[in-house]
């Protein structure tokens, strides 16, 4: 099943205002009835919590109402409405997406993706003895002017209370593999049409909470993690965790609180595998969930007062 990645997440919210605020704020751009696209046309969709056009609640307060996930080709989505047609009801919507739920109670869609290609620059460095590509000559490495936008929706993180079911179902119903596995965690899990080290990354947790603990967006690199994220703590977001770069899937990343009931991850640079890579199985640890961890601090400069 060639299964690309989340084209979209749908959100029924408590405070429309605030999460239009900082969706805008994070860099995504509105296009108007609540949706706010990175640059290949993924998105984020957000309406009022009481909604009647969302799919039902988990009832448990977890503000995310459906992951749709984009697909290469109609056999694909026709494969996928046969396979979980046999012990559950598939719904075949208006606009020719399918929608139906996992073994965890996740509202789940399936459309012809809507990716988009475009056009941005690669992040290039500067690496001294190699024969790797270099920025031009007299190009500057940074602006810390420039408009960030975030390219597109990478993955997103699941609580649920039975990771074996779980990760059962994304493997043997819809084809995903697992990349690499985090002991006593849950699996990083890659569908078949990409390769992302993973779209879906699974934490073992207790019933009560069942739901969405993160997802991110990739952006152009590092220096756009950095920035970007530097501009949302100077607009008053609360840094979580980061920056810093995973071991799992290389990413680098910055996580904030957001008014989603999850975390919002920024990310860049992530691995890419395809089925010659052997997952590795390593007990979870500080030591393994990041290579290297920053804080962020105000800007100052070198002197004799040390000021800013």
């Amino acid at each position: 099943m060639k299964i690309i990645g989340p084209d979209a997440l749908l959100f029924g919210v408590d405070d429309l205002e605030a999460c239009t605020q900082y969706l805008t704020d994070y860099g995504l751009t509105p296009v108007g009835d609540g949706r706010f696209e990175a640059m290949d046309g993924t998105a984020i969709v957000i309406a009022a919590k009481d909604d009647t056009s969302l799919p039902a609640d988990m009832g448990n307060g977890c503000q995310l109402r459906k992951t749709l996930y984009g697909v290469a080709d109609e056999a694909t989505l026709n494969a996928i409405a046969e396979e979980l047609g046999k012990d559950r009801e598939v719904s075949r919507l208006v606009d020719g997406s399918i929608e139906s739920v996992d073994d965890m109670g996740f509202t789940l869609g399936f459309q012809l993706t809507i990716r988009r290609d475009y056009e941005a620059p690669a992040e290039v460095v500067h690496s001294p003895g190699s024969n790797a590509p270099k920025r031009e000559l007299n190009e500057l490495g940074v602006d810390p002017s420039v408009k960030i936008t975030p390219r597109s929706l990478s993955h997103l993180v699941y609580f649920v209370p039975d990771g074996d079911k779980a990760e059962a179902f994304y493997r043997d119903r819809l084809g995903f593999r697992v990349t690499d596995r985090l002991v006593g965690a849950g699996p990083f899990m890659q569908p078949g049409g990409t390769q992302d080290h993973h779209t879906l990354f699974m934490i073992q947790a207790p019933e009560f909470m069942r739901g969405l603990e993160h997802f991110t967006f990739h952006f152009g690199g590092p220096t756009e993690v950095m920035l970007a994220g530097s501009r949302m703590v100077e607009k008053g977001y609360q840094s979580f965790w980061g920056p810093g770069r995973h071991q799992m899937g290389s990413n680098w990343f910055w996580y904030f609180n957001s008014p989603f009931g999850a975390r919002m991850e920024m990310d860049a640079d992530m691995d890419l595998h395809d089925e010659q890579w052997v997952a590795r199985e390593i007990p979870i640890s500080a030591e393994i969930s990041q290579a290297f961890l920053f804080q962020y601090r105000e800007k100052w400069i070198p002197g004799p007062g040390g000021g800013k």
